[in-house]
């Protein structure tokens, strides 16, 4: 038996309990069709980060090099429209914009930080910006936000063996406060990632595409978040939306490096929307792995 879908918040819902309710054959047809509606769910989640990825790469090789109005401007505004119209037209819940904006506002009190110690840089001029940081760069962390919160609730996320909240936020705090102190004191990510694993060595996160609910251990889903965020990443430097020191003289791979930090950063960005959401536990052990 398939779990009632919940009233309607977003448009997405009503498609959604259409998808669910389709019957096919039992066998390949189901599991097919079950692979093909996990992609959609993930396509949908991903929507509003998609739209600002296509934006960066379309605005770099389209948008006019002698326009009055600088590139990085025209990106900070269409940002705003495009959440302007996902509320409006119903594609995003009122509690998902307030966790776009908080991490608008958390990740934009990381790049004043990052881009006055070097870390990389913006190399177009701008009006709409704070210091050296343009102003859209605050919704690329938001894309990130939004995707959890929209996944979170698209799949109806539980979990076995989360540990106590107070120990998450502990260490998701620590996390942040070293992306800042590593350029004074020792750099103690190494230290941080053990942390991790003792945290959440036991955790799965259950979900629920279609029929039965499947699951993953959580560190394992955070690292294939982190990747598919490295892979934009590289779009995004591609793009010359921003770029480390290393791309100053011509676009090369952001190094592998980088893939750590977008893991760190996402447990962070995860534990901001647990706050939300308060991660449910999973009873039923029953179900089948992914």
């Amino acid at each position: 038996m398939s779990r009632p879908v919940p009233v309607a918040q977003t448009r997405f819902a009503a498609v959604r309990a259409r998808l669910e309710a389709f019957e096919p054959r039992p066998g390949p047809a189901s599991w097919i069709y079950e692979f093909l509606l996990f992609g959609f769910k993930q396509a949908w989640a991903c929507l509003f980060g998609a739209l600002l990825l296509a934006l960066l790469v379309a605005t770099h090789l389209f948008y006019p090099a002698d326009a009055a109005f600088a590139r990085y401007d025209f990106l900070t505004c269409a940002a705003l429209a495009i959440q302007i119209a996902m509320l409006a037209l119903r594609l995003e819940t009122l509690d998902e914009a307030k966790v776009i904006l908080a991490f608008h506002l958390v990740g934009t009190v990381m790049e004043l930080f990052k881009t006055a110690h070097g870390s990389w840089e913006y190399p177009e001029t701008s009006f709409l910006r704070i210091g050296a940081v343009p102003l859209f760069s605050g919704f690329m962390y938001a894309a990130v936000g939004s995707y959890i919160a929209r996944i979170w609730r698209i799949f109806d996320f539980r979990f076995s063996g989360y540990p106590a909240e107070a120990l998450a936020v502990v260490l998701a705090v620590a996390i942040y406060v070293n992306f800042f102190a590593h350029h004074w004191l020792p750099d103690i990510r190494i230290a941080l990632f053990a942390a991790l694993g003792v945290l959440f060595l036991r955790t799965r996160i259950w979900f629920r595409v279609w029929r039965e609910d499947r699951w993953m251990p959580l560190l394992l889903g955070w690292f294939l978040v982190a990747l598919f965020i490295w892979f934009a990443e590289n779009l995004a430097t591609f793009s010359r939306a921003w770029i480390y020191p290393s791309q100053r003289h011509g676009w090369a791979m952001v190094h592998w490096g980088k893939l750590g930090a977008w893991y760190l950063l996402m447990y962070i960005s995860f534990v901001l929307v647990a706050l939300l959401h308060r991660p449910r536990e999973r009873l039923d052990r029953n179900v089948t792995c992914c």
